[in-house]
């Protein structure tokens, strides 16, 4: 497969970049490069293929006006001549695009074979895919790396030029054949509030970090930013950003300054992107500069505070190396995070940090469990999460040994690999089975199926065996998280997702997945989310899980213990509400329309396939699967299955497996295989 990665703005270069050093060239260098690399480095991609802007800018860097720059034998970035030679930031590209769009379809024109497929950076990017696919009937997939929908909801005042950004997004969402995000809170919050947006087409795909030192000999971190310190060996508090008011470096700054335990014991690290002078380069790079040095005269921060005008990639690993040894902390305080790519990178050196709660931080920190969620409006807060790390070695020990061991998964050739997967659903035609399934093994995902990658390549082999079977997944995460993980263990695609705990059902139509409608109308009767969150407001001990776990036909709260779940049904009870109340995992408590659940949704998809009730399987581990176990008449609940399910074992219709993981689902779905068999030949011999 030849990919094409498209992106317009920022100085876009094989390494070393220079990061910062206009306000386009920030961390989606860093991701284009990474993902095109990895992915130059699989057998099953021919070419990666780099397209941006030529242009002509030596105090930018003379590759820019080149054509084109070979990184490695498959990966090239090629630049197109749109007849401007001036480099142009973000706000005035778009007078650019028709003269780049009409340059590069007849570049595409000109060649033999043309790519099969565009990934679009940004909005103005995939306004230009969108015309290529027109022209070319290329399909392009969008990765929108910053949305301007949430920006725009935090302005006192109307912004015709965010409006047409959003609507801009709004385009390349819609035109899309896949849109993939980083975090659950871009695919899951951010996107589905755009109007074309759909959650079937959204896929979060985890970017990955370079985890590579760079040989040469290149200053050290100690030489960067020794001459601003009086006491160098203090732990390091490290910030890694553009300075653009979004980043909030200047809040970090205040906070720093205004803690006395942090200005007596901690060093203040900023990278703030590269700079000629405080007086050069962009109006806000300069607005955010000189409010920086303001914040850092008006606490008499010299000697504690270090701020180099420029930096290599090496000397930011080693930084992060640095901060590391020396027991601190890296922050990212921006007001709102999309993703949060530095916080990996930390992660990676063992170095534990304070980031913001909004956006996808949340995420990475909630995944890694490497550090604190602030408030980054809160300057006393941000300064009490740092003090908290640096004064508490236990809290600094564990969040160092997570960060280091759970980001090992994040890594480019697995985001490769899941983008390849994606890839080839868009672009190679899959010929739809003609046997119809007569059995269906409805399986839970997490520790049922995942868990041991053995187990699950004798799970496909069975199923590829066994066309006669059919097999669906349920699980309590979303339709995104789902896919996501089924991605990353190459699991077989199943005929249906049942997902949020039963609460939705997703299957192909037309060669698109989409919702089960029928079933939301089946479960719809009864159902009154509104009521259901006044009432939960006001009872104590439970947390709401975050926004993106409340769907439509499910509300989800974190709880101490399961005596929760019988005390939340008979409070709901009491005010008249019907409802399912689902305890699992120890601590996730989910609220379902009563008709609703892994047994229904089950009961659903058998129906609809057309499968009778005695060729069901179902396997599972934990309490959201419990009510699907109870009424399959071939339960399994795997070996390695929580305690809370332990009573379901005593029942005839379950089989508990020997095997853990997706070994014993299908163990046990042999065991009731030949059960079966038997008791078929003890009834002919009845009859005989």
């Amino acid at each position: 497969m030849h990919i094409v990665s498209l992106a317009l703005g920022g100085c876009l270069k094989g390494e070393p970049v220079r990061y910062g050093i206009t306000e386009d060239t920030g961390g989606h260098i860093t991701y284009v490069l990474g993902e095109m690399e990895a992915l130059s480095r699989r057998a099953d991609v021919t070419l990666a293929e780099i397209v941006t802007r030529r242009f002509d800018e030596p105090r930018l860097g003379a590759e820019h006006a080149l054509p084109e720059e070979w990184l490695a034998p498959k990966l090239v970035i090629r630049r197109i001549d749109s007849g401007n030679p001036a480099y142009l930031s973000k706000e005035a590209l778009s007078s650019d695009r028709k003269a780049f769009t009409t340059a590069l379809i007849d570049e595409f024109r000109s060649r033999e074979r043309l790519p099969d497929l565009v990934h679009a950076h940004f909005a103005d990017a995939a306004d230009v895919a969108i015309e290529i696919e027109k022209a070319l009937g290329i399909p392009y997939i969008y990765t929108a790396h910053s949305l301007g929908l949430d920006k725009r909801s935090t302005l006192p005042t109307p912004c015709a030029a965010l409006d047409a950004r959003v609507a801009e997004e709004d385009r390349a969402i819609s035109g899309a054949r896949a849109v993939i995000g980083s975090s659950r809170d871009e695919c899951e919050r951010q996107l589905v509030a755009y109007p074309s947006a759909r959650l079937e087409k959204i896929h979060r795909l985890i970017p990955g970090i370079d985890r590579c030192k760079n040989a040469g000999d290149q200053a050290s971190a100690s030489d960067l930013i020794a001459p601003f310190l009086r006491d160098p060996d203090k732990p390091i508090v490290l910030a890694i950003a553009r300075p653009v008011h979004k980043k909030n470096l200047v809040r970090l700054v205040h906070a720093f300054g205004a803690s006395p335990a942090l200005r007596k014991n901690c060093n203040l690290v900023i990278l703030a992107g590269l700079r000629e002078g405080f007086s050069s380069g962009e109006r806000e790079h300069r607005e955010v500069l000189r409010s920086i040095l303001d914040a850092i005269d008006e606490h008499d921060l010299y000697g504690h505070v270090a701020y180099p005008k420029s930096h290599t990639r090496a000397q930011v690993r080693d930084l992060y190396a640095s901060a590391s040894r020396t027991r601190g902390v890296f922050v990212n305080p921006a007001l709102m995070e999309p993703y949060g790519l530095t916080l990996v990178e930390a992660a990676a050196h063992g170095l534990p940090v304070v980031a913001t709660k909004i956006g996808g931080a949340s995420d990475i920190v909630g995944e890694l469990e490497h550090g604190i969620l602030v408030d980054p409006t809160d300057c006393v807060e941000i300064g009490q999460a740092i003090e908290r790390l640096i004064e508490d070695p236990d809290l600094w020990q564990r969040c160092s040994k997570n960060g280091r061991e759970r980001s090992l998964e994040m890594n480019w050739d697995s985001y490769a690999s899941g983008f390849r997967k994606i890839a080839s659903t868009i672009v190679e035609e899959r010929a739809p089975s003609s046997i119809a399934p007569k059995y269906l093994l409805v399986s839970d995902l997490d520790n049922t199926l995942t868990g041991c990658s053995d187990g699950i390549g004798r799970f496909k082999a069975f199923l590829q065996r066994q066309p006669m079977f059919g097999f669906a997944v349920a699980t309590g995460r979303s339709i995104v998280e789902a896919r996501r993980l089924f991605r990353e263990w190459s699991l077989p695609s199943p005929l249906a997702y049942i997902t949020s705990v039963g609460s939705e059902i997703y299957v192909e139509q037309d060669g698109v997945l989409a919702v089960d409608k029928s079933f939301w109308n089946h479960i719809a009767h009864g159902w009154d989310p509104d009521a259901i969150d006044q009432v939960m407001s006001r009872v104590a001990g439970l947390t709401p899980q975050p926004c993106y776990e409340q769907r439509a036909y499910k509300r989800s709260y974190f709880v101490s213990d399961h005596r929760a779940a019988f005390e939340i049904e008979a409070v709901l009870n009491s005010e008249g509400i019907t409802a399912r109340v689902v305890f699992s995992h120890g601590r996730l408590l989910d609220i379902l329309p009563p008709k609703a659940g892994k047994a229904a949704a089950m009961k659903h998809v058998a129906a609809s396939l057309g499968i009778e009730a005695q060729n069901v399987f179902a396997a599972g581990d934990s309490g959201n699967d419990a009510d699907m176990l109870a009424v399959c008449r071939n339960a399994i609940l795997v070996r390695n299955h929580a305690e809370e399910v332990i009573g379901l074992a005593d029942r005839p219709n379950v089989y508990l497996s020997k095997r853990s993981n997706a070994s014993g689902a299908l163990e046990g779905l042999l065991a009731h295989q030949r059960a079966q068999r038997a008791r078929a030949r003890r009834t002919m011999e009845i009859s005989a």
